[in-house]
């Protein structure tokens, strides 16, 4: 598991959806650590825009179609509860994600 990487998650609320690992490679490789932050993504084929909350993703990114990443929430998860790898996040939308991330949670950025 590493960074960027997209696995199934069996949400109990939302059901079993794709969910993008955003903790870092040493906290991933970690074995003390049990748990991981990550974002939900609807699996379902994207019918609409994204949200300004939502970056869209699709086959480059290993997933089936265009999917939502959901860019609002954080959710904390077991490692050992993960199942399939899906892919990985592309390089331009790991940035798109992250600029959202600030954005959506209005966490101030510090320009030197």
């Amino acid at each position: 598991m590493n960074q960027w990487d997209i696995y199934m998650f069996p949400f109990s609320k939302e059901k079993r959806h794709p969910a993008i690992v955003i903790s870092n490679d040493e906290t991933c490789a970690n074995s003390d650590i049990a748990e991981v932050n990550v974002l939900l993504c609807t699996s379902s084929r994207a019918s609409r825009p994204a949200k300004v909350t939502e970056v869209l993703l699709d086959e480059a990114d290993g997933l089936d179609w265009q999917t939502l990443a959901r860019c609002d929430k954080i959710y904390l998860l077991p490692k050992a509860t993960f199942s399939e790898r899906k892919g990985s996040v592309t390089k331009e939308r790991r940035h798109l994600i992250g600029r959202k991330i600030v954005e959506v949670l209005r966490l101030p950025i510090f320009r030197q």
